[in-house]
């Protein structure tokens, strides 16, 4: 609410304000500055400075697909479906923006859908149409830099045959594709996924019917298989590039704490809803008080996750640098 009013000060404080890409870029700027600088003070703690950046991250995109809904609604009409009712774009928040976890130089990952195929009331165009040219606007409006920089960077290659999938799906064309061709992967992608912005409860909806995809009832044991292959991958993608001093991918990294919370979910969520949450440390904190870790562990954990978090937020501070990499450089380490 805080964020919306900020937003809606800046918006409309006179008539030669309204410059959408702009008014998201001042917000921006002047937030992450205040988040930054609280951080740096000690002010607010990990947990609090990772769940300012996600609202702020929130609230952008739901003002920023507000403006740009009635916008296109004024140009093509109402996207509607066959019993008339209005139809909305939603916004699924993955990774580290669905668990309220976002850094600050994050990419946000995204996928759009809708409830129900129809068309718009005015010239019909079709839902699939419309909603494909309004999250086409919404990604220019946060992501192209303009001389203000830009909002957020965004990925969209979480979404349904990834990049090369459609756009925008509706409920149905989603709950097919995971039915028939979800991988491991992405079940890992969704145990995070959240509705940011939009029609926020239809959003509610479509993952509590892709539940039985992301949490199998049995034990999913076949699952490590997968998760051990992406964890080969990182390994053998940190050692070609010579990332041992990244603070994400490298050993004891933030991943693997991750890794470690996720493949019990992925296990055994789907007999125990303690574990389907999205944020690891909730997740952590389960698994010491189901008796799947041991406390010491979960502590260690916990503990090395913060201050791991914590530096990334101190990389990343410096210059809006989207960096994981320690500073080699002696005046760069003492910056740290």
């Amino acid at each position: 609410d805080r964020y919306a009013a900020i937003m809606q000060g800046f918006f409309h404080q006179d008539e030669n304000a309204q410059d959408l890409p702009a008014c998201l870029r001042r917000v921006r700027q002047r937030e992450m500055l205040r988040i930054a600088w609280r951080d740096l003070l000690g002010i607010a703690d990990v947990e609090q400075t990772c769940m300012d950046l996600s609202l702020l991250a929130e609230a952008l995109l739901q003002f920023a697909l507000e403006q740009l809904e009635e916008e296109l609604c004024a140009e093509l009409g109402t996207p509607r479906n066959k019993q008339g009712l209005s139809q909305h774009l939603i916004v699924l928040g993955m990774g580290k923006l669905g668990a309220y976890e976002l850094n600050f130089s994050s990419d946000i990952d995204l996928i759009f859908t809708y409830a129900e195929d129809g068309q718009t009331d005015v010239n019909g165009l079709s839902n699939q149409e419309f909603f494909l040219r309004l999250g086409q606007r919404l990604i220019s409006c946060i992501q192209l830099p303009t001389a203000q920089g830009f909002v957020f960077r965004v990925d969209m290659r979480l979404r349904p045959h990834g990049d090369a999938g459609p756009l925008v799906m509706s409920f149905a064309a989603m709950e097919d594709y995971y039915q028939i061709h979800g991988r491991d992967w992405e079940r890992y992608a969704f145990i995070k996924a959240r509705p940011v912005a939009g029609d926020v409860a239809q959003g509610k909806i479509l993952l509590k019917r892709l539940g039985a995809f992301v949490f199998r009832r049995y034990l999913d044991f076949a699952a490590i298989q997968s998760l051990r292959e992406m964890k080969q991958m990182i390994a053998a993608q940190v050692r070609r590039k010579g990332m041992h001093n990244n603070i994400k991918l490298g050993a004891g990294g933030i991943r693997e704490v991750e890794f470690i919370g996720q493949i019990f979910q992925l296990i055994r969520a789907g007999r125990q809803p303690r574990l389907q949450q999205a944020g690891i440390l909730p997740v952590l904190k389960a698994l010491a008080s189901l008796n799947y870790l041991p406390e010491y562990v979960v502590k260690q954990l916990r503990s090395a996750y913060l201050f791991l978090r914590k530096l990334e937020h101190v990389l990343q501070e410096y210059a809006d640098q989207q960096t994981h990499e320690i500073p080699e450089d002696e005046a760069g380490r003492l910056r740290v």
